[in-house]
C-alpha cells in the first residue's frame, strides 16, 4: 500500500516466524530512529526458523520507518519470493545478505548500513583506529572487505564471506558497515557500537591525524577481552530499545 501499511499476516505464519518478523521490523525502525537509514536503499535481513532456508527482507520502495512485521517479504536463498504478497524486493540488495546467511549458521540477523560516518571510516586506509572506548572494544571483531562496486555480482559473495570469517562486524571499504548476530539484540548492539565508534573517529580526525591519541597498548589488550562481553550487554539493552520504539515509532509489530 502507498502509505506503507500492510494487512496483518500474523494468523498466516508460525509463532516463531512472527516473532522474527517483529524483531526484524524493530531493527528497521531503530535504524531509522537513529538516522542511519538511506531512504529506500540498503537492507536488514533475518532467517526464518525452520528447515526451508527462507529469509525476511524489506519490501522495495518502503522507508525504514514504514516497515512492519507484516510488510516484510519472505524469500529463498536466491532472493525469490516464496509468499503471497503484493510487495516486491530488490534482488540485488540481497546479494550480501544471502552470502552471509548461507555461510554462517550464527548469522540469523544481518544489518548492512550506508551511514555517513560508517562510510567515512570505511574509506580511511587505517580503518577503525583505537581512539575511543567503543573502537577498542570492537577493533579485533571487525573484518574488512574491499570495494568491488555495487553488490550485483554473485561471484563477490565468496570473497566477502572469506573476508568476514567468523567475525561479527565488517567495514565494507568505500561502502558501509555490517553486523551479524545470533539474535536481533546481538546484531543491534554490534552495529550500535560500530556506528558510534565510527562517528567518534570522524569527529576526532576532523582536527587532523597528527595529534590523534591512540589508546595505550595495555588498554587495547584489556578492552579486547572485555569486548567479548558485548553479547551479554545486548540482552540488557534490547528491551529498552523496544520500549523506545513503543514510545517513538509504534506499529512495527503489526
Amino acid at each position: 500500500m502507498a502509505d506503507g501499511t500492510s494487512p496483518s499476516i500474523k494468523s498466516r505464519v508460525s509463532e516463531a516466524e512472527w516473532q522474527v518478523r517483529v524483531e526484524l521490523a524493530a531493527l528497521y525502525r531503530l535504524v531509522a530512529l537513529h538516522g542511519w537509514d538511506d531512504m529506500i536503499f540498503t537492507h536488514i535481513s533475518a532467517r526464518v526458523p525452520g528447515p526451508e532456508h527462507h529469509f525476511l527482507i524489506n519490501p522495495y520502495g518502503f522507508y525504514f520507518d514504514e516497515i512492519t512485521a507484516s510488510s516484510l517479504v519472505k524469500v529463498d536463498l536466491e532472493g525469490n519470493i516464496v509468499q503471497d504478497t503484493t510487495h516486491f524486493i530488490n534482488p540485488a540488495g540481497f546479494t550480501i545478505h544471502s552470502a552471509v546467511h548461507a555461510a554462517r549458521d550464527d548469522a540469523k540477523f544481518v544489518i548492512h548500513l550506508h551511514t555517513v560516518n560508517g562510510v567515512g571510516v570505511a574509506a580511511q586506509a587505517e580503518g577503525l583506529l583505537p581512539i575511543s572506548q567503543n573502537a577498542c572494544l570492537l577493533q579485533y571483531q571487525v573484518a574488512y572487505h574491499g570495494y568491488e562496486g555495487l553488490a550485483l555480482n554473485h561471484d563477490e559473495r565468496e570473497r566477502l564471506v572469506a573476508d568476514l570469517g567468523d567475525k561479527p562486524l565488517m567495514l565494507l571499504r568505500n561502502h558501509g558497515t555490517l553486523a551479524v548476530g545470533e539474535t536481533a539484540a546481538q546484531a543491534w548492539i554490534g552495529i550500535f557500537f560500530l556506528e558510534r565508534a565510527c562517528a567518534q573517529q570522524v569527529a576526532a580526525l576532523s582536527g587532523g591525524r597528527q595529534h590523534i591519541l591512540l589508546a595505550p597498548d595495555e588498554a587495547q589488550a584489556e578492552t579486547k577481552e572485555q569486548g567479548r562481553g558485548i553479547g551479554f550487554i545486548s540482552a540488557l539493552a534490547w528491551p529498552g530499545a523496544l520500549r523506545q520504539l513503543d514510545r517513538k515509532s509504534p506499529g512495527y509489530d503489526a
